[in-house]
């Protein structure tokens, strides 16, 4: 038993049951786990211990706020007085001098006005899921039936936005929607998205935990036993590239893509801000609806069962022998080319859940999207210094397009940061730069 450190629990009340049968979500097949439960509600025993308990873990620590993570399956179908329940709970056990925060994670296609009242009552922030556009989001987001979710989402999202609901967008990387990274982030912004999470998905067979087929993929000579909705490396590589290319001519410090302020904030020295990109990992866990308690929330697996916290106080199992070696062996695990590698900085070898590839002599346990993390540092690394060194300089690094309008962002940098054809151009004329400045 170790003393454990802060940690941020993702409660999954509804365990994996959800309204919507996406082609890629990863979760829906952890019913398997539980093959006797047909309701998978978090009983009230169980979600009063679990507030209780995870209020009173993190009493201790320097940080007012306690935040709970919300997620599912689709959480938002256990309804409202469930979640009026969570918040009569959290009051009931708040310690003194903390204050609460809450998380949910949603499709948005159950949101209506009366959840829309209790989100904004509660202070809730709401993620919800969208990957692009009607033609991207469909491709894979559809109800049971097959019919398309994309308008029932947008429902939700126009909703919030008139009770003055706080909202970001998360949008899963996949193989459709990364061929359109300037669509799929001008599409996020237009519909009022400050605040923007992409995260790749990958899902292979060879690890005996997933259920999906897996045809061989070849990118670049090499094969990847990959489903046919996993976005390849390059792929990814080319969708962080396409939307930084956006970003940084006019949207620094107006809109906040999660892993650019992550590279940010590692650029600077900083520790990273999330597991995927720290050198240990372990403060990540997922619980279940009956309390089970699994060391993260990509690996919901028997082996990686912590116990459960009708047993167990959650401080203990976190403070587990097996929980801290499950979080040092992101760092002990890493393969030669990663340990000499010159932007290990920038990943730390990345989730251990997608280190299957193999390095260039062989070895095992190089990250899948190795490729796509260094093909971004090569392309946005110059700017992330200018802005990096901005920071420091005591400027905010929005001031980097400024650098970029008047001339003075010179080299590499300045490649990453230049106008594109049809934007205004820089100099005020108010025309397309392709137009003006352009053509000089």
């Amino acid at each position: 038993m170790t003393e454990h450190l802060p940690f941020q629990v993702m409660g999954k009340p509804i365990g994996p049951r959800c309204n919507l049968d996406c082609t890629y979500c990863y979760y829906l097949e952890k019913e398997n786990l539980y093959p006797d439960t047909k309701r998978f509600n978090m009983s009230d025993a169980v979600l009063e211990t679990y507030i209780r308990d995870y209020l009173a873990s993190q009493a201790g620590f320097p940080a007012r706020e306690i935040r709970f993570n919300w997620q599912g399956g689709e959480p938002t179908m256990l309804g409202l007085d469930y979640f009026r329940r969570i918040v009569e709970l959290q009051r009931k056990y708040l310690p003194r001098g903390k204050t609460v925060a809450n998380t949910i994670q949603t499709n948005g296609t159950l949101i209506d006005d009366a959840w829309c009242a209790f989100l904004k009552d509660n202070d809730f922030l709401v993620g919800v899921s969208i990957d692009g556009p009607p033609r991207l989001h469909d491709r894979f987001r559809t109800y049971r039936n097959g019919r398309p979710s994309h308008d029932a989402v947008m429902a939700g999202i126009k909703r919030m936005k008139a009770h003055g609901v706080e909202f970001n967008t998360l949008s899963v990387v996949n193989r459709e929607n990364a061929a359109h990274p300037k669509e799929v982030y001008r599409f996020l912004k237009d519909i009022g998205s400050t605040y923007l999470q992409f995260i790749p998905i990958v899902e292979r067979t060879a690890d005996g935990h997933s259920l999906a087929p897996a045809p061989q993929i070849d990118e670049d000579g090499v094969s990847y036993d990959v489903t046919p909705w996993s976005v390849l490396p390059r792929g990814y590589g080319d969708f962080l590239c396409g939307v930084f290319d956006e970003w940084i001519r006019e949207d620094v410090g107006r809109v906040f893509v999660q892993f650019f302020d992550l590279q940010l904030g590692l650029w600077m020295g900083a520790p990273a801000t999330m597991c995927w990109f720290a050198e240990t990992c372990g403060q990540g866990p997922a619980l279940e609806h009956n309390g089970d308690l699994y060391a993260c929330d990509h690996y919901v697996y028997p082996e990686y069962r912590l116990g459960n916290i009708m047993e167990t106080p959650i401080a203990e199992m976190m403070g587990s022998d097996a929980q801290w070696q499950f979080g040092l062996d992101k760092r002990d695990a890493l393969p030669g080319q990663c340990r000499n590698c010159d932007i290990r900085f920038a990943c730390n070898g990345g989730c251990p859940k997608h280190r299957f590839a193999r390095t260039k002599d062989g070895e095992p346990g190089l990250n899948y999207y190795c490729r796509s993390t260094s093909r971004f540092v090569k392309h946005a690394g110059p700017a992330m210094k200018v802005m990096a060194d901005l920071v420091r300089s005591g400027r905010p690094a929005s001031d980097i397009m400024e650098l970029r309008r008047t001339g003075r962002l010179a080299g590499p940098s300045a490649a990453s940061a230049r106008p594109g054809r049809n934007d205004r151009c820089p100099c005020g004329s108010g025309l397309k730069y392709k137009h003006c400045c352009g053509r000089l």
